[in-house]
């Protein structure tokens, strides 16, 4: 789960990083009162939404006084950002986190972000901040500096130097970084935050170090653990599709291929996903159905995967452990008779109660094709959706 910038800093400050003064607004009327205690003539504009690359959407800007910040906060709500990171559609925005300014010496990148492969907590910095991080990685690697450590109450001062070793700050600057580092690790920790990013993380004319802009990710699967952080889910930023699917508690994410899928079991479903692209096409979806899936979850799986209109064939593919096939195939009947299937569904079931899933399927009289292994349902789906 994604936050926007300025729940981010909220929380960043309150374990500790330093920001710069800043209110969100939601329509421009907000504007005069919000911003009345602000110390700075001039303000800094920025769109909120869920991606990167803002700026040169025209979704970061400056004003010079109250009139202009009006002005161009008017623009700015309803305008629908596009970039890399949003993809043709683009994102509307609508709130806007206004910030004092401050004059800045120098930009650096830092984040702290869960390490699957190594098991350890990374962090990453560079001098570099302020810039695409990625291209920095791509193009001058020797300027990202990766620390990694092992889970503990705080980073010993052994990594702390590590850490801001790309950064060259004098030694009363260090205990500020140092400072910042700790807080950071302390957030990850305590609020299961797969990364967060601080990009950049400036030294102003005051010779303070300050968190300029914030991203932080967290754990869908540790989310119970944490209502404040759910009540800080934007749900205009999430796809529709996949909002209405975590409603059933299904996991599905929009690809951009033409053959659906419908799997239970997140390994299988990967499975599922390469034998496809091995047969030479691309899957439109991930959707792991879980191993206890009712006829209820599983018809609205269905119903989830045929509203995305690039979806010319369905491949399904079930193992029947605790999820029994019968109840997969009673779910699939009931749906599409529903909703008047129109296009190629590809079954392939094995396990608990296979013999009598097929038999439902066979007595319903819809047009499904049949398949006795993965490979033969994967080749007759692409051959299907062509």
């Amino acid at each position: 789960m994604n936050i926007h910038e300025h729940q981010a800093k909220k929380i960043l400050n309150n374990f500790g990083v330093p920001i710069l003064n800043g209110v969100v607004i939601f329509n421009t009327k907000e504007i005069e009162k919000k911003v009345a205690n602000f110390k700075t003539p001039n303000f800094m504009i920025k769109a909120q939404i869920h991606a990167g690359g803002r700026g040169k959407a025209g979704g970061i800007k400056m004003a010079k006084d109250l009139d202009d910040l009006k002005v161009k906060a008017k623009d700015m709500l309803g305008k629908v950002l596009i970039n890399k990171q949003t993809g043709t559609s683009g994102r509307k925005v609508k709130r806007l986190y206004i910030e004092e300014t401050c004059e800045i010496v120098k930009e650096f990148y830092l984040s702290c972000l869960v390490d699957r492969a190594s098991s350890k907590i990374a962090f990453l910095s560079s001098a570099e901040g302020g810039m695409d991080i990625e291209e920095v990685a791509k193009t001058k690697p020797e300027k990202i500096t990766t620390v990694k450590i092992g889970l503990s109450q705080s980073v010993r001062e052994d990594e702390l130097k590590k850490i801001i070793y790309p950064f060259a700050l004098n030694p009363n600057l260090e205990k500020d970084a140092f400072q910042i580092i700790q807080a950071i690790y302390k957030t990850l920790i305590e609020k299961d935050a797969n990364l967060i990013e601080i990009n950049p993380l400036i030294l102003n004319k005051e010779n303070k170090l300050l968190c300029l802009d914030a991203k932080i990710s967290f754990d869908d699967n540790a989310l119970y653990r944490h209502p404040d952080i759910i009540s800080l889910k934007d749900l205009n930023e999430e796809d529709p599709i996949e909002s209405e699917a975590s409603k059933h508690d299904l996991t599905y994410i929009k690809l951009d291929g033409k053959i659906g899928c419908m799997v239970n079991g997140a390994g299988l479903a990967m499975a599922t996903m390469d034998i496809i692209k091995f047969y030479g096409a691309e899957p439109a979806n991930f959707l792991d159905v879980g191993g206890g899936a009712s006829k209820e979850k599983v018809s609205a799986a269905f119903k989830i995967i045929l509203s995305d209109k690039n979806v010319k064939s369905i491949l399904i593919n079930i193992f029947g452990g605790i999820m029994r096939c019968d109840v997969l195939a009673q779910g699939l009947v009931e749906a599409a008779k529903e909703i008047n299937l129109s296009i190629p569904l590809i079954v392939r079931l094995a396990g608990t109660n296979v013999e009598l899933g097929k038999e439902i399927l066979k007595k319903s009289k819809l047009k499904i094709i049949s398949a006795n292994n993965l490979s033969e349902a994967a080749e007759k789906a692409v051959k299907a959706a062509n």
